[in-house]
């Protein structure tokens, strides 16, 4: 298997320009090579990028449709942070860039860690994991 795969978390968006925003505003980058007017490819990391795409063009990838965040969960992006205060930070600018935060920065033994909504209703938690506590 290869040690450098690269993860690519595709996302039905209503407004692609306001997920740009959003995204930008965590701190995150839009790789131009990988976008357009049906998608955005914002740059988590090195190994992760989230495609962010409308949902006529989301739907030519599956027969099923996209799920209403409204009303359930498919899936919980998870994403790791290198401290306590990244949580907190991206918490924060979370919250101030439109999301909605649904659990607060909290620690449980070894984890720190909150969850917020992007503004589709995309669900992510944030976590920190003080490896020095691990027994």
């Amino acid at each position: 298997m290869s040690e450098n795969r690269k993860v690519f978390v595709n996302l039905p968006v209503a407004d692609l320009d306001r997920s740009k925003t959003f995204f930008t505003d965590l701190g995150f980058t839009i790789n131009p090579q990988f976008s357009d007017d049906n998608a955005a490819c914002v740059v988590v990391s090195d190994e992760i990028s989230v495609m962010v795409l409308l949902p006529e063009f989301f739907g030519q990838f599956t027969k099923e449709p996209a799920t209403d965040t409204s009303r359930s969960r498919e899936v919980i992006v998870a994403l790791s942070a290198e401290s306590a205060a990244e949580v907190d930070t991206l918490t924060e600018r979370a919250r101030t860039a439109g999301g909605t935060v649904t659990r607060e920065p909290t620690a449980d033994g070894p984890m720190y860690g909150s969850a917020f909504l992007d503004p589709d209703g995309h669900l992510w938690e944030l976590m920190y994991m003080d490896m020095s506590q691990v027994g």
